[in-house]
Protein backbone atom coordinates (compact mmCIF):
# COMPACT_ATOMS: atom_id res chain seq x y z
CA UNK A 1 0.00 0.00 0.00
CA UNK A 2 1.57 3.33 -1.15
CA UNK A 3 1.83 5.64 2.30
CA UNK A 4 0.96 9.48 2.01
CA UNK A 5 2.36 12.04 4.18
CA UNK A 6 0.35 14.71 6.02
CA UNK A 7 1.98 17.17 4.11
CA UNK A 8 1.56 15.35 0.24
CA UNK A 9 -1.67 14.84 0.83
CA UNK A 10 -2.88 18.32 1.94
CA UNK A 11 -1.01 19.10 -1.59
CA UNK A 12 -3.28 16.89 -3.43
CA UNK A 13 -6.16 18.37 -2.55
CA UNK A 14 -5.21 21.93 -1.74
CA UNK A 15 -6.03 24.67 -4.72
CA UNK A 16 -2.97 25.57 -7.52
CA UNK A 17 -0.69 28.71 -6.11
CA UNK A 18 -2.30 31.04 -8.68
CA UNK A 19 -5.71 30.78 -7.18
CA UNK A 20 -4.11 30.65 -3.48
CA UNK A 21 -2.73 33.96 -4.82
CA UNK A 22 -5.77 35.33 -6.26
CA UNK A 23 -7.82 34.89 -2.98
CA UNK A 24 -5.02 36.36 -0.51
CA UNK A 25 -4.89 39.03 -3.28
CA UNK A 26 -8.71 39.92 -3.20
CA UNK A 27 -9.32 39.15 0.53
CA UNK A 28 -6.26 41.97 1.20
CA UNK A 29 -8.26 44.20 -0.58
CA UNK A 30 -11.93 43.52 0.80
CA UNK A 31 -10.84 43.12 4.32
CA UNK A 32 -9.04 46.80 3.96
CA UNK A 33 -11.51 48.62 1.81
CA UNK A 34 -11.30 51.90 3.54
CA UNK A 35 -7.82 52.10 3.10
CA UNK A 36 -7.62 50.95 -0.58
CA UNK A 37 -10.47 54.06 -0.88
CA UNK A 38 -8.18 56.27 0.88
CA UNK A 39 -4.93 54.99 -1.40
CA UNK A 40 -6.79 55.54 -4.27
CA UNK A 41 -8.58 59.11 -3.72
CA UNK A 42 -4.73 60.45 -2.90
CA UNK A 43 -3.69 58.61 -5.80
CA UNK A 44 -6.00 60.71 -8.13
CA UNK A 45 -5.55 63.74 -6.23
CA UNK A 46 -2.42 63.89 -6.58
CA UNK A 47 -2.01 62.67 -10.31
CA UNK A 48 -4.46 65.62 -11.20
CA UNK A 49 -2.83 68.09 -8.86
CA UNK A 50 0.65 66.96 -11.11
CA UNK A 51 -1.29 67.71 -13.90
CA UNK A 52 -2.34 70.90 -13.30
CA UNK A 53 1.25 72.24 -12.35
CA UNK A 54 2.35 74.41 -9.26
CA UNK A 55 1.21 77.55 -11.02
CA UNK A 56 -2.88 76.75 -11.98
CA UNK A 57 -2.68 74.86 -8.62
CA UNK A 58 -2.07 78.01 -6.25
CA UNK A 59 -4.33 79.62 -8.66
CA UNK A 60 -7.21 77.31 -7.26
CA UNK A 61 -6.48 77.63 -3.41
CA UNK A 62 -6.79 81.24 -3.96
CA UNK A 63 -9.93 81.45 -5.02
CA UNK A 64 -11.27 79.66 -2.60
CA UNK A 65 -12.90 81.52 -0.24
CA UNK A 66 -11.67 82.02 3.36
CA UNK A 67 -14.82 81.15 4.74
CA UNK A 68 -15.08 78.07 3.35
CA UNK A 69 -11.75 76.89 4.27
CA UNK A 70 -12.81 78.05 7.94
CA UNK A 71 -16.01 76.04 7.57
CA UNK A 72 -15.19 73.18 6.45
CA UNK A 73 -12.03 72.44 9.07
CA UNK A 74 -14.43 73.95 11.29
CA UNK A 75 -16.71 71.22 10.83
CA UNK A 76 -13.94 68.01 10.35
CA UNK A 77 -12.45 69.62 14.64
CA UNK A 78 -16.60 69.37 15.18
CA UNK A 79 -16.96 65.86 14.03
CA UNK A 80 -13.94 65.07 15.59
CA UNK A 81 -14.69 66.52 18.88
CA UNK A 82 -18.26 64.68 19.21
CA UNK A 83 -16.85 61.45 17.91
CA UNK A 84 -14.18 61.44 21.02
CA UNK A 85 -17.11 62.57 23.44
CA UNK A 86 -19.74 59.67 22.35
CA UNK A 87 -16.90 57.16 22.44
CA UNK A 88 -16.73 54.42 25.65
CA UNK A 89 -14.35 54.24 27.27
CA UNK A 90 -11.90 51.02 27.03
CA UNK A 91 -12.57 48.21 29.58
CA UNK A 92 -9.14 46.29 30.19
CA UNK A 93 -8.89 43.00 31.77
CA UNK A 94 -5.82 43.74 34.41
CA UNK A 95 -5.72 39.47 35.45
CA UNK A 96 -7.31 36.62 36.61
CA UNK A 97 -7.31 34.25 39.67
CA UNK A 98 -9.12 30.53 39.39
CA UNK A 99 -9.66 28.73 42.34
CA UNK A 100 -6.89 25.80 43.37
CA UNK A 101 -8.36 22.82 44.89
CA UNK A 102 -6.91 20.77 47.47
CA UNK A 103 -6.65 17.03 47.22
CA UNK A 104 -8.74 16.07 50.02
CA UNK A 105 -12.06 17.15 47.47
CA UNK A 106 -10.60 15.02 44.77
CA UNK A 107 -13.18 12.55 43.46
CA UNK A 108 -12.33 9.76 41.01
CA UNK A 109 -15.27 8.70 39.09
CA UNK A 110 -15.31 4.81 40.63
CA UNK A 111 -15.29 7.03 44.51
CA UNK A 112 -18.39 9.03 43.12
CA UNK A 113 -20.01 5.89 42.17
CA UNK A 114 -19.34 4.19 45.16
CA UNK A 115 -21.20 7.34 47.15
CA UNK A 116 -23.99 7.28 45.13
CA UNK A 117 -24.82 3.61 46.06
CA UNK A 118 -24.49 4.62 49.90
CA UNK A 119 -27.61 7.17 49.18
CA UNK A 120 -30.80 6.07 50.76
CA UNK A 121 -33.49 6.13 47.92
CA UNK A 122 -30.85 5.88 44.83
CA UNK A 123 -31.96 2.49 43.10
CA UNK A 124 -29.62 0.67 40.73
CA UNK A 125 -31.50 1.72 37.40
CA UNK A 126 -30.28 5.57 38.28
CA UNK A 127 -27.03 4.05 39.38
CA UNK A 128 -26.44 2.61 36.18
CA UNK A 129 -27.66 5.54 34.59
CA UNK A 130 -24.98 8.00 36.01
CA UNK A 131 -22.09 5.61 35.61
CA UNK A 132 -22.74 5.30 32.52
CA UNK A 133 -23.19 8.99 32.02
CA UNK A 134 -19.82 9.42 33.79
CA UNK A 135 -18.19 6.94 31.93
CA UNK A 136 -19.35 8.99 28.49
CA UNK A 137 -18.43 12.56 29.65
CA UNK A 138 -15.46 13.47 29.16
CA UNK A 139 -14.57 14.07 32.87
CA UNK A 140 -11.61 12.41 34.29
CA UNK A 141 -10.31 11.07 37.94
CA UNK A 142 -8.67 14.64 39.09
CA UNK A 143 -12.29 16.80 39.27
CA UNK A 144 -13.53 18.12 42.45
CA UNK A 145 -16.68 18.17 45.08
CA UNK A 146 -16.60 19.82 48.05
CA UNK A 147 -15.79 18.73 51.67
CA UNK A 148 -20.21 18.40 52.38
CA UNK A 149 -20.87 16.14 49.56
CA UNK A 150 -18.19 13.47 50.01
CA UNK A 151 -20.28 12.91 53.46
CA UNK A 152 -22.30 9.41 53.24
CA UNK A 153 -25.14 10.74 52.72
CA UNK A 154 -24.20 14.19 51.36
CA UNK A 155 -24.77 16.80 53.52
CA UNK A 156 -26.58 20.34 51.63
CA UNK A 157 -27.33 22.59 54.38
CA UNK A 158 -27.19 26.48 54.27
CA UNK A 159 -23.98 26.37 56.19
CA UNK A 160 -22.18 23.99 54.11
CA UNK A 161 -22.94 26.21 51.22
CA UNK A 162 -21.64 29.43 53.36
CA UNK A 163 -18.23 27.64 53.63
CA UNK A 164 -17.66 26.49 50.42
CA UNK A 165 -18.73 30.00 48.67
CA UNK A 166 -16.09 31.59 51.39
CA UNK A 167 -13.19 28.50 50.51
CA UNK A 168 -13.91 29.28 46.84
CA UNK A 169 -14.57 32.98 46.52
CA UNK A 170 -12.09 34.21 49.24
CA UNK A 171 -9.15 32.27 47.91
CA UNK A 172 -9.22 32.82 44.94
CA UNK A 173 -9.76 36.78 45.21
CA UNK A 174 -6.36 36.54 48.09
CA UNK A 175 -4.70 34.72 44.40
CA UNK A 176 -5.85 37.85 42.22
CA UNK A 177 -5.06 40.67 44.39
CA UNK A 178 -1.48 39.09 45.32
CA UNK A 179 -1.05 38.63 41.68
CA UNK A 180 -1.84 42.20 40.32
CA UNK A 181 -0.66 44.12 43.78
CA UNK A 182 -4.20 46.04 43.56
CA UNK A 183 -5.15 46.50 47.13
CA UNK A 184 -9.24 46.08 48.51
CA UNK A 185 -9.17 49.73 49.22
CA UNK A 186 -8.98 50.16 45.22
CA UNK A 187 -11.61 48.50 44.32
CA UNK A 188 -15.03 50.61 43.29
CA UNK A 189 -16.96 47.42 42.07
CA UNK A 190 -17.76 44.23 42.86
CA UNK A 191 -19.98 42.10 40.78
CA UNK A 192 -20.84 38.33 41.23
CA UNK A 193 -22.62 35.67 40.16
CA UNK A 194 -23.97 32.53 41.36
CA UNK A 195 -27.08 30.42 39.63
CA UNK A 196 -28.64 28.66 42.82
CA UNK A 197 -27.24 30.01 45.61
CA UNK A 198 -28.40 32.98 46.51
CA UNK A 199 -28.24 33.90 50.43
CA UNK A 200 -28.72 36.94 52.64
CA UNK A 201 -26.72 38.69 52.94
CA UNK A 202 -25.45 38.15 49.01
CA UNK A 203 -22.48 36.79 48.36
CA UNK A 204 -21.03 40.42 47.00
CA UNK A 205 -21.74 41.17 50.44
CA UNK A 206 -19.72 38.29 51.53
CA UNK A 207 -17.16 39.94 49.88
CA UNK A 208 -17.84 43.52 51.19
CA UNK A 209 -17.75 42.00 54.73
CA UNK A 210 -14.15 39.99 54.68
CA UNK A 211 -12.25 42.68 52.85
CA UNK A 212 -13.71 45.35 54.15
CA UNK A 213 -14.28 47.61 51.09
CA UNK A 214 -15.36 50.92 51.08
CA UNK A 215 -18.74 52.46 52.01
CA UNK A 216 -19.26 53.67 48.13
CA UNK A 217 -18.49 50.34 46.46
CA UNK A 218 -20.63 49.49 44.36
CA UNK A 219 -22.24 45.61 44.65
CA UNK A 220 -24.15 43.31 42.55
CA UNK A 221 -25.13 39.85 42.34
CA UNK A 222 -26.65 38.01 39.86
CA UNK A 223 -28.25 34.87 40.53
CA UNK A 224 -30.79 32.42 38.38
CA UNK A 225 -28.75 33.31 35.06
CA UNK A 226 -26.78 29.75 34.56
CA UNK A 227 -23.66 28.75 33.20
CA UNK A 228 -23.02 32.19 31.01
CA UNK A 229 -23.22 34.53 34.01
CA UNK A 230 -20.02 34.92 33.89
CA UNK A 231 -20.20 36.33 30.90
CA UNK A 232 -23.26 38.64 31.95
CA UNK A 233 -21.34 40.09 34.98
CA UNK A 234 -18.35 41.17 32.49
CA UNK A 235 -20.92 43.22 30.68
CA UNK A 236 -22.58 44.76 33.49
CA UNK A 237 -19.11 45.66 34.74
CA UNK A 238 -18.58 47.44 31.22
CA UNK A 239 -21.64 49.41 31.92
CA UNK A 240 -20.61 50.68 35.19
CA UNK A 241 -17.32 51.37 33.89
CA UNK A 242 -18.53 53.89 31.84
CA UNK A 243 -19.34 56.17 34.52
CA UNK A 244 -17.21 55.36 37.50
CA UNK A 245 -14.25 57.79 37.63
CA UNK A 246 -11.39 57.22 35.23
CA UNK A 247 -9.15 54.77 36.14
CA UNK A 248 -11.25 52.76 38.26
CA UNK A 249 -11.31 48.82 39.70
CA UNK A 250 -13.95 46.49 39.49
CA UNK A 251 -14.09 43.02 40.74
CA UNK A 252 -15.95 39.62 39.47
CA UNK A 253 -16.18 36.61 41.21
CA UNK A 254 -18.19 33.75 39.15
CA UNK A 255 -18.98 30.18 40.92
CA UNK A 256 -21.65 27.82 41.82
CA UNK A 257 -22.23 26.56 44.96
CA UNK A 258 -22.31 22.66 44.67
CA UNK A 259 -23.04 22.14 48.06
CA UNK A 260 -26.37 23.87 47.89
CA UNK A 261 -27.07 21.80 44.78
CA UNK A 262 -29.09 18.66 46.44
CA UNK A 263 -27.81 15.32 45.18
CA UNK A 264 -31.18 14.58 43.03
CA UNK A 265 -32.17 10.93 44.50
CA UNK A 266 -35.22 10.33 42.17
CA UNK A 267 -36.00 8.44 39.15
CA UNK A 268 -36.11 11.34 36.48
CA UNK A 269 -32.92 10.30 34.61
CA UNK A 270 -32.81 14.19 33.03
CA UNK A 271 -32.55 15.03 36.46
CA UNK A 272 -29.85 13.04 37.13
CA UNK A 273 -27.73 14.66 34.63
CA UNK A 274 -26.51 17.40 37.07
CA UNK A 275 -25.54 15.18 39.63
CA UNK A 276 -23.23 14.07 37.25
CA UNK A 277 -21.77 16.88 35.38
CA UNK A 278 -21.01 19.71 38.14
CA UNK A 279 -18.07 20.31 40.02
CA UNK A 280 -16.53 22.73 42.32
CA UNK A 281 -15.13 25.82 41.48
CA UNK A 282 -14.43 30.02 40.76
CA UNK A 283 -12.72 32.40 39.53
CA UNK A 284 -11.92 36.44 40.49
CA UNK A 285 -11.56 38.93 37.66
CA UNK A 286 -10.24 42.20 37.78
CA UNK A 287 -11.23 44.62 35.56
CA UNK A 288 -10.31 48.67 34.69
CA UNK A 289 -10.61 51.64 32.66
CA UNK A 290 -6.97 52.05 32.81
CA UNK A 291 -4.63 50.19 30.58
CA UNK A 292 -1.48 50.03 32.79
CA UNK A 293 -1.02 46.53 33.76
CA UNK A 294 -3.64 45.27 32.31
CA UNK A 295 -3.26 41.98 29.99
CA UNK A 296 -6.32 42.12 27.70
CA UNK A 297 -8.49 44.65 26.24
CA UNK A 298 -12.17 43.75 26.14
CA UNK A 299 -13.23 44.02 22.53
CA UNK A 300 -16.84 43.41 22.07
CA UNK A 301 -19.53 41.22 23.95
CA UNK A 302 -22.68 39.97 22.34
CA UNK A 303 -25.70 38.22 24.13
CA UNK A 304 -28.33 36.19 22.88
CA UNK A 305 -31.35 34.82 24.89
CA UNK A 306 -34.00 32.43 23.21
CA UNK A 307 -36.49 32.60 25.83
CA UNK A 308 -39.45 33.59 24.20
CA UNK A 309 -39.67 29.65 23.00
CA UNK A 310 -40.88 27.31 25.23
CA UNK A 311 -38.27 24.62 23.81
CA UNK A 312 -35.95 27.23 24.74
CA UNK A 313 -36.96 27.93 28.16
CA UNK A 314 -37.62 24.60 29.76
CA UNK A 315 -34.26 23.09 28.08
CA UNK A 316 -32.78 23.57 31.49
CA UNK A 317 -35.46 23.43 33.71
CA UNK A 318 -35.43 23.75 37.93
CA UNK A 319 -38.62 21.68 39.02
CA UNK A 320 -39.95 19.36 41.27
CA UNK A 321 -40.50 15.60 39.71
CA UNK A 322 -43.73 13.58 40.41
CA UNK A 323 -42.30 13.03 44.10
CA UNK A 324 -41.64 15.86 45.21
CA UNK A 325 -37.83 15.90 44.99
CA UNK A 326 -36.05 18.71 43.60
CA UNK A 327 -33.59 19.28 40.57
CA UNK A 328 -32.83 20.48 37.92
CA UNK A 329 -34.01 18.74 34.54
CA UNK A 330 -31.91 19.02 31.05
CA UNK A 331 -33.87 18.27 28.48
CA UNK A 332 -32.64 15.98 25.18
CA UNK A 333 -33.35 19.28 23.49
CA UNK A 334 -30.38 20.71 25.29
CA UNK A 335 -28.02 20.03 22.42
CA UNK A 336 -30.26 21.41 19.68
CA UNK A 337 -31.40 24.47 21.26
CA UNK A 338 -27.60 25.19 22.03
CA UNK A 339 -26.93 25.25 18.41
CA UNK A 340 -29.85 26.93 17.59
CA UNK A 341 -29.09 29.98 20.36
CA UNK A 342 -25.28 30.00 19.37
CA UNK A 343 -26.60 30.42 15.40
CA UNK A 344 -28.13 33.52 16.27
CA UNK A 345 -25.29 35.04 18.74
CA UNK A 346 -22.29 33.76 16.04
CA UNK A 347 -24.71 36.15 13.52
CA UNK A 348 -24.25 38.67 16.66
CA UNK A 349 -20.60 38.55 16.71
CA UNK A 350 -19.40 37.90 13.27
CA UNK A 351 -20.37 41.53 11.82
CA UNK A 352 -18.12 42.51 14.71
CA UNK A 353 -14.93 40.39 14.50
CA UNK A 354 -14.93 38.78 10.72
CA UNK A 355 -13.16 40.17 8.31
CA UNK A 356 -15.12 41.56 5.43
CA UNK A 357 -14.33 38.92 2.63
CA UNK A 358 -15.84 36.44 5.22
CA UNK A 359 -18.74 38.39 5.90
CA UNK A 360 -19.66 39.08 2.18
CA UNK A 361 -19.16 34.84 1.73
CA UNK A 362 -21.61 34.23 4.15
CA UNK A 363 -24.31 36.76 2.65
CA UNK A 364 -23.54 35.82 -0.85
CA UNK A 365 -24.30 32.52 -0.07
CA UNK A 366 -27.49 32.88 2.21
CA UNK A 367 -28.83 34.90 -0.68
CA UNK A 368 -28.32 32.35 -3.40
CA UNK A 369 -29.59 29.64 -0.72
CA UNK A 370 -33.12 31.91 -0.50
CA UNK A 371 -33.34 32.49 -4.18
CA UNK A 372 -32.40 29.17 -5.11
CA UNK A 373 -34.80 27.80 -2.61
CA UNK A 374 -32.37 24.39 -2.14
CA UNK A 375 -33.23 23.15 0.93
CA UNK A 376 -30.00 21.20 0.71
CA UNK A 377 -27.81 23.50 0.07
CA UNK A 378 -26.44 25.21 3.65
CA UNK A 379 -24.99 28.57 3.81
CA UNK A 380 -21.49 29.14 4.16
CA UNK A 381 -20.10 28.65 7.46
CA UNK A 382 -17.31 31.84 8.03
CA UNK A 383 -13.86 30.85 9.37
CA UNK A 384 -13.80 32.21 12.78
CA UNK A 385 -10.18 31.45 13.05
CA UNK A 386 -9.82 34.64 10.86
CA UNK A 387 -11.06 36.38 13.73
CA UNK A 388 -9.63 34.45 16.54
CA UNK A 389 -6.72 32.78 17.87
CA UNK A 390 -7.89 31.01 20.68
CA UNK A 391 -11.34 29.72 21.84
CA UNK A 392 -12.74 29.62 25.38
CA UNK A 393 -16.32 27.16 25.24
CA UNK A 394 -17.93 26.78 28.05
CA UNK A 395 -16.90 22.95 29.47
CA UNK A 396 -20.92 22.28 30.21
CA UNK A 397 -20.48 18.56 28.84
CA UNK A 398 -18.84 16.84 25.82
CA UNK A 399 -21.66 16.86 23.52
CA UNK A 400 -21.84 20.67 23.90
CA UNK A 401 -18.11 21.30 22.85
CA UNK A 402 -18.96 18.73 20.04
CA UNK A 403 -21.82 20.39 18.82
CA UNK A 404 -19.94 24.14 18.74
CA UNK A 405 -16.64 22.70 17.20
CA UNK A 406 -18.69 21.04 14.07
CA UNK A 407 -20.87 24.29 14.00
CA UNK A 408 -17.74 26.71 13.68
CA UNK A 409 -15.34 24.36 11.97
CA UNK A 410 -12.97 23.92 14.73
CA UNK A 411 -9.92 21.66 14.85
CA UNK A 412 -9.26 19.50 18.39
CA UNK A 413 -6.88 22.18 18.67
CA UNK A 414 -8.98 24.95 18.78
CA UNK A 415 -11.26 23.16 21.23
CA UNK A 416 -7.91 21.23 23.40
CA UNK A 417 -8.70 23.87 26.19
CA UNK A 418 -12.27 23.26 26.68
CA UNK A 419 -12.11 19.68 26.81
CA UNK A 420 -9.14 19.41 29.22
CA UNK A 421 -10.93 21.55 31.59
CA UNK A 422 -13.78 19.07 31.65
CA UNK A 423 -11.64 16.47 32.03
CA UNK A 424 -9.53 17.97 34.44
CA UNK A 425 -12.06 20.17 36.71
CA UNK A 426 -15.17 19.22 35.22
CA UNK A 427 -18.59 21.58 34.56
CA UNK A 428 -17.16 24.33 36.93
CA UNK A 429 -20.50 26.50 35.46
CA UNK A 430 -19.23 30.30 34.91
CA UNK A 431 -15.87 29.65 35.70
CA UNK A 432 -15.17 27.05 33.36
CA UNK A 433 -13.88 29.79 30.55
CA UNK A 434 -11.57 31.19 33.22
CA UNK A 435 -10.18 27.81 33.40
CA UNK A 436 -9.51 26.97 29.66
CA UNK A 437 -8.09 30.71 29.68
CA UNK A 438 -5.62 29.59 32.38
CA UNK A 439 -4.98 26.20 30.26
CA UNK A 440 -3.89 28.58 27.13
CA UNK A 441 -1.83 30.18 29.70
CA UNK A 442 0.09 27.49 31.48
CA UNK A 443 0.88 26.38 28.08
CA UNK A 444 2.11 29.43 27.00
CA UNK A 445 0.29 29.83 23.99
CA UNK A 446 -0.81 33.82 24.50
CA UNK A 447 0.96 35.92 22.39
CA UNK A 448 0.49 39.57 22.32
CA UNK A 449 -2.20 41.14 19.91
CA UNK A 450 -3.96 36.91 19.72
CA UNK A 451 -7.74 37.37 20.12
CA UNK A 452 -9.81 34.99 22.71
CA UNK A 453 -13.48 34.26 22.16
CA UNK A 454 -15.01 33.36 25.22
CA UNK A 455 -18.66 31.65 24.81
CA UNK A 456 -21.04 30.62 27.94
CA UNK A 457 -24.18 28.92 27.59
CA UNK A 458 -27.22 28.97 30.35
CA UNK A 459 -30.27 28.77 31.35
CA UNK A 460 -33.17 30.55 29.63
CA UNK A 461 -32.03 29.75 26.63
CA UNK A 462 -28.52 31.81 26.55
CA UNK A 463 -25.48 32.14 24.46
CA UNK A 464 -23.31 35.17 25.73
CA UNK A 465 -19.87 36.06 24.17
CA UNK A 466 -16.89 38.08 25.09
CA UNK A 467 -14.04 38.62 22.43
CA UNK A 468 -10.62 39.70 24.13
CA UNK A 469 -7.26 40.79 22.57
CA UNK A 470 -4.06 40.30 24.23
CA UNK A 471 -1.62 43.45 25.05
CA UNK A 472 0.41 41.84 27.32
CA UNK A 473 1.79 38.15 26.10
CA UNK A 474 3.07 37.00 30.28
CA UNK A 475 1.92 34.37 31.32
CA UNK A 476 0.29 32.59 34.85
CA UNK A 477 2.08 29.76 35.65
CA UNK A 478 1.07 29.68 39.27
CA UNK A 479 -2.20 29.06 38.09
CA UNK A 480 -4.91 25.34 39.06
CA UNK A 481 -2.69 24.10 36.51
CA UNK A 482 0.88 24.86 37.48
CA UNK A 483 1.06 20.96 39.01
CA UNK A 484 -0.57 19.29 36.12
CA UNK A 485 0.00 20.98 32.65
CA UNK A 486 2.68 18.49 32.09
CA UNK A 487 0.49 15.85 31.51
CA UNK A 488 -2.17 17.82 29.33
CA UNK A 489 -3.64 17.03 26.34
CA UNK A 490 -4.47 13.73 27.22
CA UNK A 491 -6.56 11.21 24.64
CA UNK A 492 -10.44 11.27 25.99
CA UNK A 493 -12.62 8.08 24.96
CA UNK A 494 -15.01 8.91 22.37
CA UNK A 495 -18.98 9.16 23.36
CA UNK A 496 -20.92 5.27 22.75
CA UNK A 497 -23.29 5.49 20.05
Amino acid sequence: MRRYSIRSVSNMNSPPSSIKRYNYFSQLVINNSVLTAVVLTGTIFLLKAAQLGPTQLLAWFHSVRHAHLFSVTFLAIALGTLYLMQRSRSVYLVDYACFRHTSDCRIPLASFVEHARQVPSTDDKSIQFMKRMLENSGIGDQSYLPTATHYIPPSHTLSDARDEAEQVMFSSIDDLFARTGISPEAVDIVVTNCTVFSPVPSLADMIVSKYKLRSDVRSVHISGMGCSAGMIAVEAVKSLLQVAPQGAHALVVSTEIVSFLKFYTGRNLSMLLPNVLFRMGGAAVLLSTSRSKSRFKLMHTARTITAAQDRSYQCAFQQEDDKGEVGVNLSRDLVAVAGDTLQANITAIGSLVLPLSEQLQFVLSLIACKLLMNRKMKPYVPDFRMAFEHFCIHAGGRAVIDAVQRSLRLSDEDVEPSRMTLHRFGNTSSSSVWYELGYIDAKVRMRKGDRVWMIGFGSGFKCNSVVWQCIQSHSNLDGPWADCIHRYPVGTTKVAR
